[in-house]
């Protein structure tokens, strides 16, 4: 079974997993994932899955993360405006009114 086929949300879980953290860190965290209303089982769960889903750790470990992301929203963002723009151009443009038409917004 390939990573793409596998899924942690509807497979059955029998097996267990243990490990040691301290109890007031657990406890914090538990609260954390809770108000999201999730446990700590269903948090490394989710990590699991998405660590399958990607082929590694979801998010990157070092000290540029948060500018590795920066940078990657920001190349994101220029793409979809350039996208917006040959769409334009291609497409024409649509109007305030016909845009909230299209979206049903009155």
């Amino acid at each position: 079974m390939d990573a793409d086929s596998k899924n942690n949300v509807t497979e059955q879980k029998t097996g267990t997993f243990q490990m040691r953290i301290n109890p007031s860190v657990k406890r914090e965290v538990e609260k954390v994932y809770a108000e999201q209303g999730f446990t700590l089982t269903d948090a490394v769960n989710m990590l699991i899955q998405q660590s399958l889903n990607v082929g590694g750790l979801p998010f990157l470990v070092s000290a540029e993360n948060r500018e590795y992301i920066k940078k990657k929203a920001m190349a994101k963002l220029v793409d979809e405006i350039e996208a917006g723009w040959e769409s334009a151009r291609l497409e024409g443009w649509v109007s305030e009114e016909d845009a909230y038409r299209l979206l049903g917004v009155d």
